[in-house]
């Protein structure tokens, strides 16, 4: 990745300008730098998915936004992905979220509002599924990565408890301190066993993996009666046994499996917008708490990427401008 000198943009009809404060750093600009992402944008492209910031200036035809407002920007309600690592950009007016109208922001405020993209996935499985629906507790895999973080914090605000696999302490420490009641140790602890002891035996109603491979099955285990296991990422390795032999192994639980993808609501964007606004009035009201672990300037791009390829950070990686 390289910075480059372009010329600022102007808005135009139906536009406006957002002068960028902080831009979230995510897995899906990894893969659009590798060139792997199905839903990349066409070369040359800019990563960047998300972003946060002031508008600067509308075109004509925009009639209820104002210059100064804070906002927040997400790629997925834009034509094509990317282009959210820079310092200035123009987009459709109808993209972007007021985030506190009138309110004075702190940089920190950008920062905390630039991760809710990464809520909106969470939101959408637990929440949207219905999975929070009655659920006295869940499991998520990864519980210090950006994605069950946020299924960490959505769950304590409906009162779930939340068990989580972690690699060592310290991402243990930070998960709990993030909200995470139980971890496991998935190196060296049998991961549907301890669940269940964790929770007398009676498994949990939800478990969210983004690993797959054979902790999928271990998922299936681990639930509840009437209990789901959603998969959660279509780039990772398949299970290495027939699921369906091992639902009807379980079938004493009458357990159900999910495959989520959030591109799914590229074809439902009212709803997407309805989701980001629930979560920017749970943000406004403090039921939710957004962790930022790093923060770098927009010129260190590529040593952030670095950074989260190799998850030596705790939290959602933020550029700043």
């Amino acid at each position: 990745m390289k910075i480059a000198e372009v010329p600022e943009p102007t808005p135009g009809p139906s536009e406006v300008v957002i002068r960028v404060r902080a831009m979230g750093v995510s897995v899906p600009d990894v893969l659009i730098r590798k060139g792997i992402y199905k839903w990349g944008p066409p070369l040359p492209a800019n990563p960047g998915n998300e972003l946060a910031g002031v508008i600067e200036a509308i075109g004509d035809g925009v009639t209820d936004l104002a210059i100064g407002q804070p906002v927040l920007l997400s790629a997925r309600e834009l034509p094509v992905r990317g282009g959210c690592y820079t310092e200035m950009i123009a987009v459709p007016a109808t993209a972007v979220h007021v985030l506190k109208d009138g309110a004075d922001f702190e940089q920190a405020d950008f920062e905390q509002a630039v991760v809710l993209p990464s809520y909106v996935v969470a939101h959408a499985m637990l929440y949207g599924l219905g999975l929070a629906e009655g659920a006295k507790s869940i499991f998520v895999t990864g519980a210090a990565g950006a994605i069950a973080g946020a299924l960490t914090d959505l769950a304590k605000v409906r009162g779930i408890n939340v068990i989580g696999s972690v690699s060592s302490e310290a991402k243990a420490e930070y998960a709990k301190r993030c909200g995470l009641d139980h971890a496991v140790f998935y190196k060296t602890e049998p991961l549907a066993k301890r669940v269940l002891a964790l929770t007398d035996g009676l498994g949990v109603d939800a478990a969210f993996d983004h690993v797959i491979g054979p902790v999928f099955l271990e998922c299936l285990a681990m639930l509840a009666d009437f209990g789901t296991a959603v998969a959660y990422n279509v780039f990772s390795p398949l299970p290495d046994k027939d699921v369906f032999e091992e639902m009807r192994q379980n079938s004493n639980r009458s357990p159900a499996i999910r495959v989520f993808n959030i591109h799914t609501y590229d074809h439902h964007q009212e709803a997407l917008r309805a989701i980001t606004a629930d979560l920017i009035a749970m943000l406004d009201a403090g039921q939710i708490s957004p962790s930022v672990g790093a923060r770098l300037p927009l010129a260190e791009a590529a040593e952030a990427h670095r950074l989260l390829e190799s998850g030596e950070v705790l939290g959602k990686i933020v550029l700043t401008a």
